[in-house]
């Protein structure tokens, strides 16, 4: 999520933070921290990227709010172990290239086939690309193009098929995921950067009101920093001499503003229940930055008199 020029925005003070990971499925329970209320109850969705990291977690939380899943994913024996442990009867797991049209097109109909409807789509599957160049002018555009296809382009598959389910019903939601990186300028790798500014852009410029008038709503999610694989991947690319551990404490407490809470991809998830549920009936064209105040100021002098 970051790149060399972040570095002036990590903090080295130490943080008291909650532990990140529980120590499995069982600790967390299939019961909604936030609510007994079931959000969800009679929905149906499909999520992308579902066989790991956000995705995982957004399956699982919308499950537990009485949602149908479709999870979608190329990660075929993780998708299929995640659908398993949900139940035959909430999830059920499809092979999703996303920058394959017909796949995705074959996960919403998979849907609307097996539950008779489709409520929720959320574009969640993204890559970051590979080792960030130290310049512009280094930038491979092999990699971009292949960034883009995944993180963007996708998006663009998924709100096309969403809708054409949707807008005929006159009913529905699709999420995308972004990204803190579309915010603010400068923390992430740039292609990966690019393509979450793209998706922010879309929804807001373009898709969110069209299908407004189809009553379907449309919203982005912009998480920061969370140690899923992904992430963590990036940062230790952006910092090779970092150790495993200094790796995660960059993402878990240095790049981080809020204290005393840490991101995880249960936040996210609950951001997308939210979204999709009725309670954010009038919600649209909207990204949802959850980030814990990072992208709402920046440093004002850099090395202030003084300060060395």
């Amino acid at each position: 999520m970051i790149n060399a020029a972040g570095q002036l925005l990590l903090r080295g003070r130490s943080r008291g933070v909650r532990p990140m990971f529980s120590s499995g499925l069982a600790d967390r329970s299939f019961s909604s921290s936030a609510s007994s209320s079931r959000k969800l109850d009679g929905k149906v969705a499909v999520i992308t990227g579902a066989a790991s990291g956000i995705g995982e977690a957004t399956a699982k939380e919308f499950v537990r709010n009485g949602a149908k899943v479709i999870l979608a994913d190329i990660q075929d024996d993780l998708g299929r172990a995640v659908a398993g442990e949900l139940g035959a009867d909430a999830a059920s797991y499809t092979h999703c290239d996303v920058t394959v049209e017909a796949d995705v097109a074959a996960a919403v109909d998979l849907a609307v086939a097996r539950h008779g409807r489709l409520d929720v789509v959320y574009s969640n599957a993204g890559i970051a690309g590979g080792a960030p160049p130290a310049t512009l002018a280094a930038l491979d555009l092999d990699d971009y193009d292949r960034v883009m296809a995944v993180n963007a382009r996708s998006m663009v598959a998924c709100l096309k098929h969403a809708a054409r389910v949707m807008a005929p019903r006159r009913a529905g939601c699709i999420l995308c995921t972004a990204s803190s990186t579309a915010v603010l300028g400068n923390i992430g790798p740039l292609a990966y950067s690019m393509s979450k500014a793209a998706v922010v852009g879309m929804v807001q410029t373009t898709v969110a009101r069209q299908l407004a008038r189809d009553g379907v709503r449309v919203n982005t999610i912009s998480p920061h920093a969370i140690p899923t694989a992904m992430a963590l991947g990036i940062i230790a690319e952006t910092f090779p001499a970092a150790t495993a551990e200094e790796v995660r404490r960059m993402v878990t407490r240095e790049m981080q503003e809020l204290e005393g809470a840490s991101l995880e991809v249960e936040d996210v998830a609950r951001a997308a229940v939210f979204l999709a549920s009725d309670e954010a009936k009038f919600i649209t064209g909207h990204n949802l930055v959850v980030d814990g105040g990072f992208t709402v100021g920046k440093v004002l002098v850099r090395d202030p008199p003084g300060s060395a």
